[in-house]
């Protein structure tokens, strides 16, 4: 199961050099995972009301293309690895010809938001746990 999210590379999200700025690529993974999240029928403001937010704990980047201002790119985003506690998102930033330019992962836990204690998904809200369960078996990673 994977979502694909259309973006339009903006002046301001280029260096010097003309290319997207590195760091701009995991604001891209961010609204790559909100958007799958969304398509799973969930939101990340509902956790956050519940006092719980869900911190990057590892990210992981690999460039193999640069992509310049004006360029329309598309962000595929999948659940890559879940286990309850930790869940992981794959992510592919690919070129107006198709392309991987970038691909990446980042690595997610739950914690409340007042003393970053962690949480396991799959106690706190086992309505996620159970969607993401289902997505993973429809990638067939289970």
């Amino acid at each position: 199961m994977k979502t694909t999210t259309p973006i339009e590379v903006r002046y301001q999200e280029t260096d010097q050099m003309g290319v997207v700025y590195h760091a701009n690529y995991l604001v891209w993974f961010e609204i790559g995972r909100t958007k799958f999240i969304e398509s799973l029928g969930f939101c990340y403001a509902d956790m956050e009301k519940d006092g719980v937010v869900s911190p990057v704990t590892n990210a992981q980047i690999s460039f193999k293309k640069p992509i310049r201002y004006g360029e329309k790119v598309l962000i595929e985003t999948w659940l890559d690895h879940y286990d309850g506690l930790r869940t992981v998102y794959g992510y592919h930033i690919l070129n107006e010809v198709d392309e991987i330019a970038v691909s990446g992962k980042t690595e997610h836990v739950i914690v409340k938001k007042e003393n970053f204690r962690p949480l396991s998904v799959r106690k706190a809200f086992p309505d996620w746990h159970e969607a993401y369960m289902s997505a993973l078996e429809k990638t067939g990673d289970v």
